[in-house]
């Protein structure tokens, strides 16, 4: 869960977009109240979070929704998890954790970190450092 204790939501959004040195735009608190204000951790693509704005009334773009994202990203308030090269997920749960692909429905979910050990990692490469591991398991049905 999110840690976003202020009482007052607009109080929260606020804080939660200050942190990450974001300032409060309408269209950033319209997305931010759907991302994270109900202090639960999600998945989303940015055409889910488009479908979740429209029907909330929100007149935000696409590409506004893509911006914003990113900017959530940049300034590590999200996670963008890759499943493949064409469908990129964004996750509000900011701690290292494994996810569960499920491959029939499309959906991203958390999968147990406590049962992924990782033995060892390759080094990095001279001039570079690990920033972040990312692992995905794909599942589908049987």
């Amino acid at each position: 869960m999110n840690d976003l204790t202020v009482q007052d939501p607009d109080a929260r959004l606020v804080s939660w977009l200050a942190s990450g040195g974001l300032r409060p735009t309408r269209q950033r608190l319209a997305l931010a109240a759907l991302l994270v204000g109900d202090g639960e951790d999600r998945h989303v693509t940015a055409e889910g979070l488009y479908a979740a704005a429209a029907g909330a009334a929100e007149k935000v773009s696409l590409a506004t929704v893509y911006n914003t994202l990113r900017a959530f990203c940049d300034a590590g308030l999200m996670n963008e998890v890759v499943v493949d090269g064409s469908r990129s997920y964004f996750d509000t749960r900011l701690d290292d954790h494994p996810h569960f692909y499920w491959e029939d429905s499309g959906r991203l979910t958390d999968a147990p970190a406590s049962q992924l050990k990782i033995a060892e990692l390759p080094a990095a490469p001279e001039g570079a450092e690990i920033a972040r591991v990312d692992v995905v398991i794909r599942l589908k049905r049987v």
